[in-house]
């Protein structure tokens, strides 16, 4: 399975992703704790500004995001990324 380096701006750090759990699985895993509530793609609690990079979604989420915000709990990470977090 692809590795990814996921870049978090404001902590400064970077993390490695792997598909096979969620982002946001994967932070919390590492320490890093963003919001969030329905993990599930409903809410938005877990919207995340994205910098570069890119991202999928098996199917689309139903919380609104802007074509530069991704959701956490859901998406497919398709490229190394930069998100403000």
């Amino acid at each position: 399975m692809k590795k990814y380096k996921i870049s978090l701006l404001r902590s400064k750090q970077t993390i490695t992703h792997q598909n096979n759990i969620s982002l946001l699985k994967n932070l919390e895993i590492q320490g890093i704790h963003p919001e969030y509530q329905c993990r599930s793609g409903y809410c938005g609690s877990c919207r995340t500004k994205l910098i570069s990079g890119k991202v999928s979604y098996k199917e689309a989420p139903l919380a609104f995001i802007n074509p530069n915000e991704i959701l956490l709990c859901c998406c497919q990470v398709e490229s190394d990324l930069k998100i403000e977090l």
